[in-house]
């Protein structure tokens, strides 16, 4: 499978994190993508596709404020990673706020995504990646592609970031292949946590199926999305699938889960398959609950390619960094 990296990706590299009401290590380092791509193997730089198509999903006051947050970080003569602590959980509503302190918290949703210099490089590349992908697959070049995306995703909306993610790489892949031509696509999350950003960018659209398998919110982050009543609106409603499944979940009760999802997909004819995937199920995965062994991502990815659909796979979490790389690759090889 053809897979696109950019070493820029490399660059976002926040010191610190607020988790649990501690500061700890930031957990999406790095090393991640490197050990992704060192078990994977040669890796494709992507086409700069420029910003037109991430434009396409995200709002443009929020790509503005992406763009000029370190700067506005540095005006306001603050040290450290740029990072928000007061968030409009009520009434939130747009403003005209010059303060950067007020700007991150209008942007996000919590005090786990900082933003530092080379930020915005890193997931500009990210999105290339999965421009690249997507392109590839769309074109007819290639029937599956990887984008070893670093930032991930899943977690950010139109306007807003959280969750280690800043630009929806997943979503603007979704986006660029029905500018392509492929207009029913279908989003499926196998991440651990919800994909609440890719939900709520398509939340009112028909003609994007969002599934995702994932740990219930009601213990785990996002905590606010996810649950299996949220169905879609408008338009959308019966376009979104919220699978959830407990802590201590297992390859034996996260299949039937899968074949849920499968079933969704089949009857709602997409013409291609974008797939966040995340390796945060695995076992040994120290800010998650599920059980999954390598064995499993190599069975759940030969359920996936049964499908039968033209694959943009799209890399989200996995934070176990010893065993990424050989999970990934484990996962690959089973389409």
């Amino acid at each position: 499978m053809k897979a696109f990296f950019d070493p820029r990706q490399l660059d976002h590299a926040p010191q610190r994190e607020l988790h649990r009401g501690e500061w700890i290590a930031y957990s999406e380092k790095p090393a991640r993508a490197e050990q992704i791509a060192a078990a994977i193997g040669a890796t494709t730089l992507p086409a700069d596709f420029g910003m037109a198509p991430i434009a396409e999903v995200h709002s443009p006051d929020y790509l503005a404020f992406l763009t000029s947050a370190w700067e506005g970080w540095q005006a306001a003569g603050r040290e450290g990673d740029a990072i928000g602590y007061t968030f409009p959980v009520v009434g939130r509503r747009p403003l005209a706020l010059d303060g950067i302190d007020a700007r991150i918290g209008a942007f996000s949703f919590d005090a786990a995504t900082p933003i530092t210099a080379q930020t915005w490089g890193a997931v500009y590349a990210s999105a290339q990646c999965a421009l690249a992908a997507t392109d590839a697959v769309a074109s007819g070049a290639e029937r599956q592609a990887f984008a070893l995306c670093r930032p991930p995703g899943h977690h950010a909306g139109a306007d807003y970031m959280g969750g280690y993610c800043y630009l929806n790489n997943a979503a603007i892949a979704a986006r660029h292949a029905q500018a392509r031509g492929l207009p029913r696509v279908a989003v499926l999350d196998v991440d651990y946590h919800h994909g609440n950003g890719t939900q709520d960018i398509f939340y009112d659209d028909p003609d994007v199926l969002f599934v995702s398998i994932h740990a219930d919110p009601a213990t785990d982050y996002p905590y606010y999305w996810g649950h299996p009543d949220e169905r879609g609106a408008g338009e959308g409603v019966g376009a979104n699938l919220n699978l959830t499944l407990p802590r201590g979940t297992d390859w034996a009760r996260y299949a039937p889960a899968l074949d849920a999802a499968r079933a969704a997909i089949v009857a709602a004819r997409s013409d291609l398959l974008v797939l966040s995937f995340g390796a945060d199920t695995f076992a040994g995965d120290p800010i998650s609950g599920f059980a999954l062994q390598r064995e499993d991502f190599t069975r759940m990815a030969g359920a996936i390619a049964a499908l039968g659909l033209p694959t943009v796979v799209v890399m989200e979490g996995g934070y176990a960094v010893g065993d990424l790389g050989g999970n990934v690759a484990a996962f690959l090889e089973g389409f």
